[in-house]
């Protein structure tokens, strides 16, 4: 009777779902270090240091992370939970990077140091998200 309101998707959507999840999260990062940027006048040299950093973010950490999640989704039934796309653990690990960013903006911290680790993180996300799109096309080309 519970699994009656289950929101639940296809794997091939849920893989969609997660780029996009990324891809917004990334893209609401970035909005904030760009706006602070703006406002700054230290756009390029923050903002290559930013995406320095997300390029090692993403290689060494968001890449391993989005494999996983892809390959576990890749395994689960025709149907899915709509909040599958990673594991429950991981929620936990969102919710305190969340709480740890609302901290930061709070702290008196100059926001165009704190734009170079938005810019880390969000575009970190964003090219991770593209992982899930390329396996979306692929599963959708290949029609499974």
């Amino acid at each position: 009777m519970l699994r009656d309101f289950k929101p639940a998707v296809d794997r091939k959507a849920l893989i969609f779902l997660a780029g996009i999840v990324w891809s917004i999260a990334g893209i609401i990062l970035c909005s904030y270090a760009v706006s602070w940027l703006s406002l700054s006048g230290k756009g390029l040299s923050f903002g290559l240091a930013g995406l320095l950093i997300s390029l090692i973010v993403y290689h060494f950490g968001f890449s391993d992370i989005v494999k996983k999640n892809i390959d576990r989704i890749s395994l689960m039934g025709e149907k899915v939970c709509i909040f599958a796309f990673q594991p429950w653990k991981s929620y936990i690990v969102v919710v305190s990077m969340m709480g740890m960013g609302i901290l930061l903006r709070q702290l008196p911290i100059p926001k165009h140091y704190l734009s170079i680790i938005y810019i880390g993180m969000g575009l970190a996300m964003i090219f991770s998200s593209i992982q899930y799109y390329r396996v979306f096309l692929k599963v959708s080309v290949e029609g499974g």
